[in-house]
């Protein structure tokens, strides 16, 4: 074999192994994003599958153990599904009943769900208030200054 043609093939080896290797260690990529009704109606399907579904959290339903660093819990959807979901890691800080809560796992039958990792939405109390609804809100005060705006 001629020596090019040798580093042409060692290098689409090297470039293949770099992506199989990029695939398999980001699961995420792999995985399916489903509706929490869509995940209840098919997980003996998913069981496999790395699986992101999101859900409001049932506050009463929280069940902390810091010896076992476990989080156990109950996420529901608009139309009233229950999904039970068990993850091992840090409680995040704003869990509280009523936030929406996105898992990522798999599912595990009969409405559980192993969850790898557990995100918060932020509330809607970090987002801006209405100006107009503001009391001392003063258009003029507060008004955009654009680079039209100093050329007057």
């Amino acid at each position: 074999m001629k020596k090019n043609t040798i580093v042409i093939f060692g290098s689409l080896i090297i470039a293949g192994a770099i992506v199989f290797l990029l695939m398999a260690a980001t699961p995420g990529s792999s995985g399916v994003e489903l509706t929490m009704k869509q995940l209840l109606a098919t997980q003996d399907q998913h069981k496999d599958d790395y699986v992101t579904v999101e859900g409001l959290l049932i506050g009463k339903s929280v069940k902390w153990n810091a010896d076992k660093i476990q989080l156990k819990f109950d996420l529901k959807d608009k139309s009233g599904n229950v999904l039970h979901a068990v993850y091992h890691g840090v409680k995040p800080d704003n869990f509280t009943d009523g936030i929406t809560v996105i898992l990522k796992g798999s599912p595990t039958g009969n409405n559980n769900f192993k969850a790898d990792n557990v995100q918060t939405r932020c509330p809607s109390k970090y987002e801006g208030q209405d100006p107009k609804k503001m009391k001392d809100y003063n258009a003029k005060t507060h008004k955009i200054t654009t680079k039209q705006d100093t050329e007057k």
